[in-house]
C-alpha cells in the first residue's frame, strides 16, 4: 500500500497531460478503482483497510482530470470557431475591397 496519505482533498490533476494522455489516465484510474472496489467487497466487514479512502481519493483525482479534459475540449472548440469566424470576416473584407 502507498505510504502517503490518500485523501480526496489532497488529490490534484497533473498539469502536463495532453488530451490523449488525459484519456489514458482516466481509463487507468477507472481500472484501479474497479480493482479496489473488488478488494473492498472481498474483505471482511471488520478488516482494517483503507480501500474506501483510496477509492475516494482516486475518484477525486479522476474527476479533476475529467474536468481538465472537458475544459480543454471547450477551449479547442471555442478557438476553432473563433478562427473560422475571423477567417470569414477577413474573406468578407477582401471581397468588399475588390468591389
Amino acid at each position: 500500500m502507498d505510504t502517503y496519505n490518500l485523501k480526496p482533498e489532497n488529490m490534484r490533476a497533473p498539469e502536463h497531460l495532453n488530451q490523449e494522455e488525459a484519456k489514458k489516465s482516466l481509463e487507468e484510474l477507472d481500472a484501479k478503482i474497479k480493482v479496489l472496489k473488488g478488494r473492498a467487497n472481498a474483505t471482511t466487514a471488520d478488516a482494517n483497510h483503507t480501500y474506501h479512502e483510496h477509492i475516494a481519493a482516486l475518484e477525486a483525482k479522476r474527476g479533476l482530470i475529467a474536468q481538465k479534459l472537458e475544459g480543454s475540449n471547450h477551449t479547442t472548440t471555442d478557438s476553432t470557431w473563433q478562427e473560422i469566424k475571423n477567417g470569414l470576416e477577413d474573406l468578407s473584407d477582401s471581397i468588399k475591397k475588390l468591389f
